[in-house]
């Protein structure tokens, strides 16, 4: 599911993009900004780029994990809510520069005017996921510093956003109960 969420967002922001450009090609691709030698990954020149920098379990949601009727009651894992820290940054030469602001003010202005995802939306989201909500994350400069020096030691214009929220229930049911007759309690 992170991967069709991700892939969602890439879409969306390219379509916006090619139609605002009037572009024949995508300028935003899903990928690393450097390959595991050090080396700049091949697809990302004179691109948006759109990473996954990290993925937090969401604690605030409720621990309910039973599924119950007039009929029997079901108990399963508790669904895994999670939110993904994914960076969007624009990685253009120096000649390009200001063409790199452009994609990357439009991409901001983009998410600013659609900061959620559900199923009206985008009919075509995975059906496991039922909303994804944008929220641009603040960092200050010592936290700037050590998360694009553990990215790569070369800061690229960028945003970062916080996705909310990711749902992962595997639907196995734990234990199942089947009341015999209807409720009773006997407090004496």
């Amino acid at each position: 599911m992170i991967y069709s969420a991700l892939a969602l967002i890439v879409n969306q922001l390219n379509d916006f993009l090619k139609r605002s450009f009037d572009l024949g090609e995508d300028v935003v691709v899903l990928s690393n900004l450097m390959e595991q030698d050090g080396t700049l990954a091949q697809n990302v020149g004179n691109k948006l780029v759109v990473s996954l920098i990290n993925v937090e379990k969401e604690t605030s949601t409720s621990r309910d994990n039973s599924k119950g009727g007039a009929i029997s009651l079901a108990s399963s894992y508790p669904p895994l809510h999670l939110n993904l820290y994914v960076m969007v940054a624009a990685n253009f030469s120096c000649a390009n520069y200001a063409e790199s602001l452009k994609f990357l003010s439009n991409a901001v202005a983009f998410f600013q005017r659609q900061p959620y995802f559900d199923h009206g939306v985008a009919p075509d989201m995975d059906r496991r996921i039922s909303k994804l909500v944008l929220d641009v994350e603040n960092l200050n400069v010592q936290d700037l510093s050590n998360l694009w020096g553990s990215l790569s030691g070369k800061y690229l214009p960028s945003v970062l956003y916080k996705v909310r929220m990711l749902s992962f229930d595997s639907g196995d049911i734990l234990t199942q109960l089947t009341p015999i007759g209807g409720y009773e309690s006997s407090v004496e």
